[in-house]
């Protein structure tokens, strides 16, 4: 009999716009529930009742090497125009050995509320990393 495991979290893939780009670090992959409370005059109980109530996504944080000539964050960053920004729906895959996917997050109609140039240190020894944090509408999750 086959032992499973859970999968690793190193390999991904992130997409947008028809572009695949590599990050270091994917997240904020999160959703929450918020709870409703209620309870009536004629309650015969002295406690509330609690229900599904609206529902609420983190922001998403995407981080990666800085790259000589790639401009895609701000790129991004720079649509913004008067209330106004480019959205985009985003695909983060986590992908097994043969780089199929196994679970994908949907995202749906992200845009950038964040962009991080990264941190330069002159006693570092480390690669440059920028980041960009996002805002969106929903997330959808499959395990194709």
């Amino acid at each position: 009999m086959a032992t499973k495991y859970p999968l690793p979290a190193f390999h991904f893939r992130v997409e947008w716009g028809g572009t695949n780009l590599g990050f270091t670090e994917v997240s904020g992959l999160n959703v929450e529930t918020q709870v409703i409370e209620y309870r009536d005059g004629l309650s015969p109980d002295y406690s509330v009742i609690k229900m599904p109530g609206m529902q609420k996504f983190g922001n998403i944080t995407l981080k990666r090497g800085v790259m000589q000539g790639d401009n895609e964050f701000f790129d991004w960053w720079n649509t913004y125009q008067m209330n106004k920004i480019e959205r985009r729906d985003i695909t983060i895959s986590l992908l097994n050995e043969k780089h199929e996917p196994v679970v994908v997050w949907k995202v749906r109609n992200a845009f950038p509320t964040k962009v991080d140039g990264g941190a330069l240190k002159a006693t570092g020894n480390e690669v440059s990393i920028e980041s960009m944090e996002i805002a969106h509408e929903g997330i959808t999750v499959s395990k194709p």
